[in-house]
């Protein structure tokens, strides 16, 4: 069973004046197996933790640990912690103009699994993995995320999950502008990475739409750079229904 450990983590986001505190003591462990949804009110530092654990060279962690089956994560570069087993979908994924989905894919599989997979082998798991997400093969030749749709980006992210199959996937609003179709279509390959039940999610929303397709093991609740609350799959369902007030002491005008 693998296991990834955030002990008391403290980050900071630089800016043009000085550092500010964002994440202020966030304890939180994930094993293989498990989907833990992370849901909060905008500001409450969700995706800076994200961002922090994935090593994004904006956030500054101050103090604390992440640890992947033991090994010390803040100590690796970005790259490294890939394939220690860390991947992360961006809210905003980029644009790699000149850079082919296939080469993106075929490299990044290669450094995640140690050695070049096998043409014959890979062209057909790429197509199968791209026919579940409803991906035209077009695709394939076009530049990484080049003039695609909010949803069209989402898919490739997961579509990255699915070649990669890391230990742990972060996703960060994977599930921000996608309509009811492809919200459908994510979710269900999510749910194929997690199938095995090897594998260890951190979902990180806004919304409980998603949580309708992906039922998480835990749900917890952020405010103030920090998890507050604790709870299973009923949780989301009452912070839609109550939103974070009690958390944040005033009304909230974000849906959940």
């Amino acid at each position: 069973m693998a296991t990834l450990e955030i002990k008391d983590l403290h980050v900071s986001v630089r800016t043009d004046d000085a550092a500010k505190e964002i994440l202020r003591g966030v304890n939180l462990t994930v094993n293989s197996g498990e989907t833990h949804a992370i849901m909060g009110p905008n500001g409450s530092g969700k995706s800076t933790l994200a961002y922090a654990i994935a090593g994004h060279p904006k956030y500054e962690v101050t103090s604390g640990s992440v640890l992947l089956d033991g090994e010390e994560l803040l100590e690796l570069e970005v790259d490294e912690r890939a394939r220690a087993g860390l991947f992360l979908a961006m809210q905003y994924p980029v644009e790699v103009p000149g850079v082919s989905m296939s080469n993106f894919l075929r490299t990044a599989a290669t450094a995640a699994r140690g050695e070049a997979p096998q043409v014959r082998h890979w062209v057909k798991e790429v197509k199968q993995a791209m026919a579940d997400l409803d991906i035209d093969p077009s695709f394939a030749e076009r530049s990484v995320n080049e003039n695609f749709s909010g949803g069209e980006k989402k898919r490739h992210e997961i579509l990255q999950l699915d070649l990669l199959k890391p230990k742990f996937a972060v996703l960060d609003e994977t599930d921000s502008g996608l309509d009811v179709d492809a919200l459908r279509v994510v979710s269900e390959g999510v749910n194929r990475y997690t199938a095995n039940k090897d594998k260890g999610v951190l979902l990180i929303t806004h919304y409980t739409r998603i949580l309708k397709h992906i039922t998480p093991d835990f749900v917890h609740v952020f405010a103030g750079g920090r998890v507050v609350e604790s709870g299973g799959a009923e949780l989301a369902t009452q912070l839609e229904e109550e939103g974070y007030v009690r958390f944040t002491g005033a009304k909230e005008s974000a849906a959940v």
